[in-house]
């Protein structure tokens, strides 16, 4: 059930700003030029931190609208990651990663974010302007190329938003930075950006906007969810030893297969006997491989594992849960100390995303008072991962706010939810496509009335 903004949207509502018309026939009259832009991208996408076409593009289109563009053209993730495995900083602003500064007198900082990689999927959504494109990706691998996140839908939302407000000097004051993050998908392209100087060679920002295109969502809606909204994503492994033998004569062996099943059974109990009923948590085996004949124990198995929680406490509660529970069925099922398994946990994770409910109420009753109540609500926290979650993480705690821009058939998601139908293909889809003239329009609107509202002059 949608949850309608009240009191201070309602509000608003009786008081709209004298710009609101103004603001909505410059959106419907750029759409366009966003929509071309936008087929572009879609186009043309590009892997994580290998963005190099994309951040030129925006560059491109923020310079002439009067913004002080700084590019980090840098090198390859790989050469980048051997960097920072080194202890150095990547060069540029992590990577390709892109910051455009507009200064307009006195007043708060504030940062706009879009994301800009695309992801190794083949296109199957039949669009006249379906991504054909084929890359390597980082680890040299060849893979199709789709945005398959809407992450175009992001960049031109963002170009559609700085050229309102390029145009509306007049209606506010302070500091807008832009940025095209590189990265997103792997989780590390915020943080290449923080520790490539993001905080200390720009001006540091007093809040921190961003907006995700939304397959969950029908076109034309703003969702959004104060306080923790997105999760902790860990990725773990677990290498399970044994001693094979022949299936015929498991008394010979060790069975890995037998302790990895066990494995998998036990780890359920972390998120149902030992975290609080109030926290959240989840632990997926995702991957199971061990053996490649009917009657040969293996020596080996492999378990791939994500964890999700929100709560800083309840993530290391989860990680040291697998770890004790993969040793103590390996020691049940006698095996000795130097076949212990080995877990690996992975180092760069994609922390929890937490909106800061002043700053949501804010600027999501704002944007209420201009679209309307009835297209912004509050949803449900998810347990998917972005990595937005930095921006506050790493610079004593700015308040930030990432913001869903519905992007599905509302038809159809209807009839779905009415069990008339299934559900459209939603982000990682080879078969997503945003209905683009609702999102684009409403993401711009919605951006725009953002910024405004935490640059208003009085």
């Amino acid at each position: 059930m949608k949850k309608y903004l009240l009191g201070a949207a309602a509000l608003l509502l009786t008081c709209l700003p004298a710009h609101a018309d103004d603001l909505a026939d410059a959106v419907d009259q750029d759409y366009e030029y966003i929509f071309n832009l936008y087929k572009h991208f879609h186009e043309n996408p590009e892997l994580s931190f290998k963005e190099s076409e994309s951040a030129k593009r925006m560059a491109a289109e923020l310079e002439p609208l009067g913004f002080d563009v700084t590019t980090g053209f840098g090198d390859k993730w790989a050469k980048e990651k051997a960097k920072r495995d080194a202890g150095q900083v990547y060069e540029g602003v992590g990577g390709y990663g892109l910051v455009a500064v507009m200064k307009n007198g006195e007043g708060p900082t504030v940062m706009l974010r879009a994301d800009m990689d695309a992801l190794p999927l083949e296109e199957k959504t039949g669009l006249p302007f379906a991504s054909k494109v084929v890359s390597q990706d980082y680890l040299g691998q060849t893979v199709p190329v789709m945005h398959a996140c809407a992450h175009d839908s992001h960049m031109a939302i963002l170009i559609g938003a700085a050229r309102r407000l390029a145009e509306m000097k007049d209606q506010w004051s302070g500091t807008l930075v832009l940025i095209g993050q590189p990265a997103e998908e792997l989780g590390l392209g915020a943080l290449a950006m923080l520790e490539a100087g993001l905080y200390d060679k720009f001006p540091k920002p007093d809040y921190v906007l961003a907006t995700h295109t939304s397959g969950w969502d029908p076109a034309g809606d703003i969702a959004y969810t104060p306080g923790w909204a997105l999760a902790n994503v860990d990725s773990v492994d677990i290498f399970v030893k044994g001693i094979g033998a022949h299936g015929s004569a498991p008394q010979m062996g060790k069975d890995p297969i037998v302790i990895s099943s066990q494995i998998v059974n036990a780890l359920q109990t972390l998120v149902s006997r030992e975290l609080d009923p109030l926290d959240s948590g989840v632990v997926t085996v995702g991957a199971f491989q061990a053996g490649y004949k009917h009657n040969i124990i293996p020596d080996e198995a492999h378990l791939q594992i994500t964890v999700r929680s929100y709560e800083d406490n309840v993530r290391a509660k989860l990680l040291e849960g697998i770890e004790r529970i993969a040793i103590a069925q390996a020691k049940s099922a006698g095996l000795p100390d130097d076949l212990m398994p080995v877990v690996k946990f992975e180092d760069e994770y994609t922390p929890s995303t937490f909106n800061n409910e002043e700053l949501t109420s804010r600027v999501m009753g704002a944007v209420a008072a201009e679209l309307g109540p009835e297209r912004v609500y509050e949803r449900a926290p998810s347990m998917g991962g972005e990595d937005f979650g930095q921006f506050t993480r790493t610079a004593e705690n700015i308040p930030t706010l990432i913001f869903w821009t519905g992007g599905n058939d509302p038809k159809a998601m209807k009839a779905a939810r009415e069990g008339k139908g299934p559900l459209p293909p939603a982000n990682h889809s080879p078969y997503f496509a945003p209905i683009p003239e609702p999102t684009l329009k409403t993401g711009v609107h919605a951006m725009t009335i953002g910024a405004i509202e935490l640059l208003q002059k009085n």
